[in-house]
């Protein structure tokens, strides 16, 4: 069953699943969270869960309705190589799968249009989407698209005959079709969408086109970065455009800032706990918001993006170490700050019910800024109802979701349960890889601790107490 949310207050994606998808034969139903994390060692397939949500936005956001994967490329959110690439053990046989659940803070209706009161047929804030594509002719091809509405399916199913014709089914619904001859339908659109003969062919198949638009709402709302970020410069040029987010490599995250503080664009600050959640008390700009975070973070201790000419069109960041120094550029001050920097600036300027991937966002931060960064996390998700699916290899990011966890209480009026925090521990078992969900008490311990989950400490600490004694022995001898 999907994790659920609380209806009316959040858009999440509530579950994913991967069949014959690169590592994995078959993942299971992964329930997602507010906040979801994938820890495991190199080559575990954790990577591509975020990778397969990158693949279905990029192919909802593509121009080319006949290509049924965007499997990308230098340019784009990710590159997947050919449909054999991404293929489980890469064999032609196999069919590739991949659904997706989520919930929508309002209800979508299916309504009876036949007749004057339109009256509700379906209806459901819980929506799902699941495709089956195989290579045929040595090309990609949709075997079965099906949306999910809460218990009703509506599904395009690919003739068993092998011929590139469809068929239009329902568990609950009664699709009823024109008079005429009874023409097969053609293919789908990319991998989701139902060809256009749909609605000629059927007299209640209208609301097919809201399902799809609902799929790429769901797509809209995900937003992406990458492990490797971009190097700071010493003066930014800004256009006047507003970005839709901060790059795959946070190169756009300061002409994001720019952009948020050329409108004044405003985030949630400033929190109070009340009986029935969180109160927002304050607002400020994304900007405020960022160098908040990098104060609470320790980096620095001021944070500004000025304008350097006339026109508004020459910008740079200077940032203060401590009350008494002088302000500097950002590639003048240590790594870690310009590395977090496009993570913050990326959960703070994303539209609230958004979606974030983040993929090892604790790349080259001091351990104690990779357990700050899980509290700006759950700040976010808990406050700003923003998702956030990270994949990580950073004890300390766990250790900090864990010790929030036994808290619960974890500030400005936020609390954090251990169903807030959903946690999977990937490996390689053979040629496939699996997925255990770390299960979390209320006093923030994992009960099902997997083996060597980042390396076995107490064996690294016996091998030095070993070669200790070895040592000893052999400067007494000598």
């Amino acid at each position: 069953m999907a994790h659920r949310f609380p209806e009316g207050e959040v858009s999440m994606i509530t579950h994913l699943r991967l069949q014959n998808f690169k590592a994995w034969e078959d993942s299971g139903n992964v329930k997602f969270g507010p906040i979801t994390a994938f820890f495991g060692s190199n080559s575990s397939g954790k990577t591509s869960f975020l990778q397969s949500m990158l693949l279905l936005k990029q192919t909802a956001e593509s121009a080319d309705r006949g290509r049924v994967f965007d499997l990308g490329g230098s340019a784009s959110l990710v590159s997947l190589g050919t449909f054999n690439d991404i293929t489980f053990r890469h064999d032609p046989e196999r069919t590739v799968g991949i659904d997706i659940g989520w919930h929508e803070d309002e209800p979508f209706e299916i309504r009876n249009t036949e007749t004057k009161r339109r009256n509700i047929i379906a209806t459901s804030s819980d929506l799902s989407l699941s495709a089956l594509v195989r290579e045929v002719r040595s090309f990609p091809v949709v075997q079965r698209v099906e949306y999910g509405l809460g218990d009703f399916r509506f599904s395009l199913t690919r003739s068993r005959i092998g011929k590139d014709e469809y068929s239009l089914e329902s568990n609950h619904y009664p699709f009823k079709r024109v008079s005429g001859r009874p023409w097969p339908l053609p293919s789908p659109g990319k991998f989701y969408s139902f060809p256009d003969q749909v609605r000629a062919y059927f007299q209640n198949a209208a609301f097919l086109s809201d399902l799809e638009l609902q799929f790429e709402k769901l797509c809209s709302r995900i937003y992406y970065l990458g492990p490797l970020r971009q190097d700071p410069a010493r003066q930014y040029i800004w256009s006047g455009g507003r970005p839709i987010d901060v790059g795959r490599r946070g190169e756009l995250a300061v002409e994001a800032l720019i952009a948020s503080q050329a409108d004044k664009k405003t985030n949630a600050r400033g929190f109070v706990h009340r009986k029935d959640g969180p109160r927002r008390t304050k607002l400020i700009t994304v900007e405020e918001h960022v160098a908040s975070w990098l104060q609470e973070l320790g980096l620095i201790h001021s944070f500004a993006v000025e304008s350097v000419d006339d026109r508004g069109t020459l910008y740079r960041v200077q940032v203060r170490r401590s009350a008494e120094s002088t302000p500097v550029l950002l590639t003048d001050v240590g790594f870690g700050v310009s590395q977090v920097l496009p993570v913050l600036v990326l959960l703070a300027y994303a539209p609230e019910r958004s979606t974030v991937l983040l993929e090892q966002p604790e790349i080259h931060l001091h351990p104690a800024v990779q357990s700050g960064l899980a509290d700006v996390i759950i700040e976010v998700a808990k406050v700003r109802n923003i998702q956030v699916v990270v994949e990580s290899h950073s004890e300390h990011f766990l250790m900090r979701l864990q010790r929030r966890i036994a808290e619960r209480d974890v500030g400005r009026g936020i609390r954090l349960e251990p169903e807030d925090c959903l946690l999977y521990f990937c490996q390689t078992t053979g040629a496939a890889a699996t997925i255990s969900r770390l299960g979390i008490d209320s006093f923030g311990n994992i009960t099902n601790w997997p083996d060597d989950f980042f390396g076995n400490q107490f064996e690294e600490a016996a091998a030095m107490s070993r070669a200790a004694r070895r040592r000893a022995t052999e400067e007494k001898t000598a």
